[in-house]
């Protein structure tokens, strides 16, 4: 008698969790950060509690509100493969110029518009140098982060702040949302709702339209874009402009929350920007990754700051230390993958 062959059931049991993972190894990195995340919440509710309560989701959600409007923004940039080292500079410039301008009386909503657009203009020839001049991405962004920290200490070399009745700062204002015990309140700010609000733009985007599928395919082969009649060169002007729009938008919500800004605001802000986003999941050498992802980096990156505070022993300075140990550990992982695609 011949044996008894092994019920389809049992196999695909037995063979969908390896298969599984095989067919979503761009999720990986992703998946990763999301047990990273988890496990520093359940590390820090252990080691120092009241972790998981409502006015440490508010304040992570309020003081990162920027770096995940950045996070988002890098994300466009690096999936097509390219990279945005200006993001911290514009921030600077348009925050400086904005509060000066409002300062000078013009109407803080015509401001607001303005300090977007001037995000949008380093963006805008950002990508013209890298599409139409043949410029290196890094090289681009990098003139573009001097160009707009110089212009921002030629405005001003020493803080500026808003007026305490101006209108803009209304985009700071704390909402509570859940009137908890003592000061255990749930709250959020409008430069919250703007971050969620961009993510789901971003989101639709990217998962919804021609050009987020554009995005993904320059990433993946540029050339290969280019043969199935996909809009590659606009595409790639557009993902700067995209960056430096939303960093333009990250120096509204920053600045309306802090009430002031400096020439010096945002260094190293596009490093932490860029760290997000790779944690996140998304691939230095572009074609993967998820908006999502790099919103959970850069709650990581939140979240680490809120531990080391609450820790009291470890020096401000090891977070960059804890940071590149991090994004290191991701960056092989992202390797890894790859070889295991080549395969």
């Amino acid at each position: 008698m011949s044996a008894i062959a092994t019920p389809p059931a049992e196999v695909s049991l037995t063979k969908s969790p390896g298969r599984w993972i095989s067919q979503h190894l761009d999720a990986l990195p992703t998946a990763a950060s999301v047990v990273i995340f988890i496990g520093m919440i359940i590390f820090g509710e252990v080691a120092y509690g009241h972790i998981v309560q409502a006015s440490t989701l508010s304040n992570l959600l309020i003081n990162n509100a920027h770096l995940v409007i950045l996070a988002v923004a890098l994300t466009f940039v690096i999936l097509t493969g390219g990279i945005d080292l200006s993001v911290g500079a514009i921030i600077a410039f348009s925050s400086v110029a904005g509060v000066m301008l409002i300062n000078a009386g013009w109407n803080p909503w015509l401001v607001v518009v303005l300090m977007i657009l001037i995000g949008s203009a380093f963006g805008l020839i950002a990508g013209v140098l890298v599409q139409f001049f043949g410029v290196q991405p890094f090289i681009a962004t990098l003139a573009m982060m001097f160009l707009g920290r110089g212009l921002a200490s030629i405005l001003s070399t020493v803080p500026e702040r808003l007026p305490d009745d101006s209108a803009f700062r209304s985009l700071g204002t704390q909402w509570k949302v859940i009137d908890g015990p003592k000061v255990n309140d749930l709250i959020i700010t409008p430069g919250v709702l703007i971050a969620v609000a961009v993510v789901l733009l971003a989101f639709w985007m990217l998962h919804r339209t021609r050009m987020g599928r554009t995005v993904y395919a320059i990433g993946g082969s540029e050339q290969s874009a280019a043969l199935m009649g996909l809009p590659v060169t606009a595409t790639k002007v557009w993902v700067y402009v995209i960056s430096g729009s939303l960093s333009g938008l990250a120096a509204v919500v920053y600045t309306a929350r802090l009430g002031s800004a400096q020439n010096i605001t945002g260094i190293g802000w596009e490093l932490d920007a860029i760290a997000a986003a790779v944690i996140g999941g998304t691939l230095l050498l572009g074609g993967a990754g998820f908006v999502l992802g790099s919103v959970i980096g850069a709650l990581v990156l939140g979240l680490m700051n809120v531990l080391i505070t609450r820790d009291g022993s470890i020096p401000p300075e090891a977070t960059t230390i804890i940071t590149g140990g991090i994004l290191l550990v991701f960056v092989l992982l992202q390797r890894a993958v790859l070889a295991r695609q080549r395969e």
